[in-house]
């Protein structure tokens, strides 16, 4: 079932149906003021933390998910039959309202159609400021002149922070006044403190909103979130709607709103349109000068324009053609937006995510810049150097990097027992990207401070973290799985052993090696290499059960995933990085695929494990938790898909691995968006495996590894546009069928504009590759051959 189609030239997903199986969302806004907004309007606002600086209010795991975030409801004050701008929260009959709603890239705009009357909701926040502009047009398309009446909501938070918004009523509601003050709403908690709205801590400050209409007369207002909903309204029927006025109450001591009132006097195809600004600070400073200089209705469009310039302009850094639309239009635009959102937010806030995480996960984000670097160059050395300071002297890490907190070479350290393995070491697959990407090979040896004490060049970052592992092995040799290892879900004890680490930390060694041999630190690359001899053998001897590789080794000396476990038996981690990492010898890597496909594939994706977990012990595997099918316990979990792509594609199999990426790319679902559920536009965490009850239906939108892996290797592994440190590489791994591709790849300032053609339907293999007609040798592109506007043919066979 199809509910929107997606709108490549305006980089918009359009929902033509309303009625999506769940609310579908959209993010506003930066990294200060943020906002996430759903196809009903639903959604809320924060500043900084979703955790610690939300002041519109949302309860999670609430029906509706999403209400009330942002709303228009419109009166006609003669019939007295009223509707929402959004088809929610009012739902009228869906054979008599038409709804549309346009997802775009920091904005969304809704469409609607009722009763003769046309309107056009916009949300979108301003680059660089501090409030949301709601811009809403109507417009009279019946025959008779109409009498309206429009009334805006949204709710107030009673406290920044979500817990004690919610729980903590016995405070919380004693802190907030709201008003109107010179035609502003000024709203306040604990206004006779000192003011302290630029903080995210927890704790007592004055802290200040401001709200205001533009574009017709305010005729009247409820501020109290009681006196305009009613003690038994709803948000579908709230009583001074349904009354047909409001009778300008303000808050005190109780639950705020923002519900203004104003009246539209329409003649037959007259158009009116009306702007709400929201935003922090006081009324009577921050609000009057904002609503001085940003109410304006053309004031409103330029700022409209610079959003959509913003993120257009970020999305114009890869542009691809195949003979795969939904592909096309995931690379092109979703993916790209899903991976620069999740670089913004990490894990920290969205309709599933509350914040409590508050900050960025370590090796969450430290993944994320894998998705951003093609867009953010810049900012992608900004995020890595952020994350080099939250590594601990040690070589260990914090688990969250909380960038409005974050003093390097001053935070105290992480406990030994909570260390996780893998944290530093996802530093060897965005590192070398980023040096490839911008050339800027002098980065290794930029001098960063640890988090807790003492400094280092990047390069003795990177030599720390494979230090950590290498001094923290087990019994058997291999590096220690510690408090956990990627898998959260998987406990061996402190010194049981993590086959998916140890090709973690192989791959690390050979990164180190290459980045170490061109510095000219021969004695550092050979250090590296000798290591990654030692670390061979022990996988070799250790880790390989005749068909696929084993998970790990406890610390009681228990060896998980062999052929003669009856749960968990085949790991899929272990099988791809064996062969992304080069441990796996020919055979093995042939042999470990053919056992994934066999024990792990579905439709919708790889499963994690397989069988499920439901005799396992809990103090091992905690996957038995879960239900048999979902997340860790034979769930798919997304994020790992683009790592079987990317083994398959370094095989050479470009039909299985795009078999792979289809699985779970989510545009594939746009006619059949019933059995993901979720937003057919952006990826998610998980989604239901064969052994569940709801196979296929996918969960935990928008913030997750899965939108970094899978745009990397959507160009990387796919298409092979492989950025080098020396210059660039056309390598494509596609499916037979495709004739070619073309693509225009923004590198180094310069627009490069490559065309690869497969005449004789193979997978993998350039036979001939030109630039500007000239002869190159190989896939490899030296950087002297490379300008602006270059042409590059490459010819498979």
């Amino acid at each position: 079932m199809r509910y929107g189609h997606f709108d490549d030239k305006a980089r918009e997903y359009v929902i033509d149906r309303p009625d999506t199986p769940r609310p579908w969302s959209n993010y506003l806004g930066d990294t200060v003021y943020g906002a996430i907004v759903t196809n009903h309007g639903g959604g809320y606002s924060f500043l900084h933390s979703a955790a610690q600086g939300r002041f519109l209010r949302l309860r999670f795991n609430a029906i509706p998910q999403d209400m009330p975030g942002r709303l228009f409801y419109l009166r006609d004050q003669e019939s007295g039959d009223f509707w929402s701008a959004g088809w929610q929260p009012v739902g009228k009959p869906m054979d008599q309202y038409k709804s549309v709603c346009r997802h775009g890239t920091g904005y969304t705009i809704l469409e609607s159609e009722y009763s003769g009357i046309e309107t056009e909701a916009t949300y979108f926040v301003p680059v660089g400021q501090r409030f949301e502009y709601w811009r809403l047009k109507v417009t009279n398309r019946s025959d008779e002149r109409r009498t309206l009446r429009v009334f805006t909501y949204c709710e107030f938070a009673n406290d920044w922070n979500t817990n004690q918004d919610l729980v903590n009523l016995q405070y919380t509601q004693f802190i907030v006044r709201a008003s109107m003050q010179d035609g502003l709403v000024r709203l306040s908690y604990n206004d006779h403190l000192p003011e302290g709205w630029g903080s995210v801590k927890n704790e007592p400050a004055g802290r200040h909103l401001w709200m205001g209409l533009a574009g017709s007369a305010l005729t009247g207002y409820d501020l109290s979130r009681d006196g305009f909903m009613g003690s038994y309204g709803t948000y579908a029927a709230p009583e001074s709607v349904v009354q047909g006025f409001c009778k300008d109450r303000e808050a005190w001591c109780d639950n705020a709103c923002g519900a203004l009132q104003t009246d539209l006097d329409l003649a037959p195809g007259e158009s009116r349109e009306i702007r709400v600004l929201l935003g922090v600070g006081k009324a009577e400073t921050f609000g009057k000068a904002a609503f001085a200089e940003f109410a304006s209705a053309e004031r409103c469009d330029a700022e409209f324009q610079k959003v959509k310039a913003r993120w257009h302009g970020q999305l114009g850094a890869v542009e691809v053609h195949t003979p795969d639309p939904e592909f096309d239009s995931m690379v092109n635009v979703w993916n790209a937006y899903n991976s620069l959102i999740t670089f913004n937010w990490s894990r920290a806030a969205s309709l599933i995510y509350n914040g409590e995480r508050d900050g960025l996960g370590f090796r969450d984000s430290v993944q994320d810049v894998l998705g951003a670097l093609p867009l953010i160059p810049e900012a992608s050395r900004e995020r890595l150097e952020l994350m080099l300071t939250g590594q601990m002297a040690n070589g260990g890490a914090m688990p969250v990097v909380q960038p409005f907190n974050h003093h390097p070479g001053k935070m105290t350290p992480t406990p030994d027992e909570t260390l996780r393995s893998d944290d530093c070491l996802w530093f060897f697959n965005a590192v070398p990207a980023y040096v490839a990407e911008t050339g800027d090979v002098g980065f290794y040896e930029k001098v960063l401070p640890y988090a807790d004490k003492g400094e280092a060049t990047v390069l003795g970052h990177l030599r720390r973290a494979l230090e950590f592992n290498l001094e923290r092995r087990g019994a058997n040799g291999l590096p220690c799985g510690l408090e956990a290892d990627w898998n959260d879900c998987l406990r061996l004890g402190y010194h049981g052993e993590s086959v998916f680490v140890s090709f973690q930390v192989r791959l690390g060694l050979t990164a180190y090696a290459e980045a170490s041999e061109r510095l000219g630190f021969a004695d550092e690359a050979a250090w590296a290499n000798e290591w990654r001899t030692e670390l061979d053998k022990l996988i070799q001897a250790k880790c390989w059960d005749g068909q696929w590789f084993i998970w790990a080794i406890g610390e009681d000396g228990t060896v998980y995933g062999t052929k003669d476990f009856e749960e968990g038996q085949v790991y899929l981690n272990t099988q791809v990085w064996a062969i992304i990492s080069g441990a796996a010898t020919p055979e093995q890597a042939r042999l470990a695929l053919a056992s994934m496909k066999e024990k792990l594939a579905t439709p919708y994706g790889l499963m994690l494990a397989a069988p499920p977990f439901v005799k396992a012990d809990i103090d091992v595997m905690r996957a038995v938790l879960f239900n048999p099918g979902i997340k860790e316990n034979a769930g798919i979990f997304c994020h790992t898909q683009s790592w079987a792509v990317m083994a398959e594609a370094l095989l050479g199999n470009g039909d299985q691995a795009y078999e792979y990426y289809r699985a779970f790319m989510p545009a594939a679902f746009n006619e059949r968006a019933e059995i993901r559920e979720i937003e057919p536009y952006v990826h998610c965490q998980t989604t239901h495996g064969r052994p569940s009850k709801r196979f296929g239906a996918s969960r935990v939108p928008w913030l997750s590894g899965t939108a970094s892996w899978s745009y990397f290797t959507a160009l990387q592994s796919i298409l092979g546009l492989r950025p080098e440190a020396d210059g660039f590489t056309v390598d494509p791994c596609i499916p037979h069928d495709w004739p070619g591709f073309t693509a225009r790849r923004t590198f180094r300032g310069m627009d490069l504009h490559i065309e690869v053609r497969n005449p004789d339907g193979v997978c993998r293999g350039v036979v001939s590759c030109t630039v500007d007609g000239q002869e190159v040798g190989s896939s490899s592109i030296p950087l002297s051959m490379l300008r602006d506007g270059a042409k590059i043919v490459t010819t498979l066979g």
